[in-house]
């Protein structure tokens, strides 16, 4: 009887210690996990809103799906905390006429 207060006096808080212990370690590793998805994703929407900024530039105007599919990248790019130059970049091609019309005589 005595062996078996022993071992639940030093055997159960160890396991429970070691299980603890785990489960921290194994919330460290997806939440470092995760913050690199969404460096990740950031950075493939911010690459897109550059790419999408450059192109309709040049041409001088922006179709309005191509504005739309913008709006939901600028979206998901500023949710995840983006903020910078692109902003600036999103605000540009949104100014733009949705036509290739609607340039002449500007």
């Amino acid at each position: 009887m005595e062996i078996i207060n022993l071992v639940l006096k030093w055997a159960v808080p160890f396991v429970c210690g070691a299980v603890i212990a785990w489960l921290a370690g194994a919330v460290r590793n997806l939440r470092k996990r995760n913050d690199a998805l969404e460096n990740g994703v950031q950075c493939l929407l911010r690459a897109e809103i550059i790419r999408e900024h450059k192109e309709y530039i040049l041409k001088g105007y922006c179709p309005i799906y191509a504005k739309d599919s913008l709006k939901r990248s600028y979206q998901a790019y500023h949710d995840l905390g983006g903020n910078d130059v692109a902003t600036k970049l999103y605000e540009d091609v949104i100014a733009l006429p949705e036509s290739a019309s609607d340039t002449v005589g500007k």
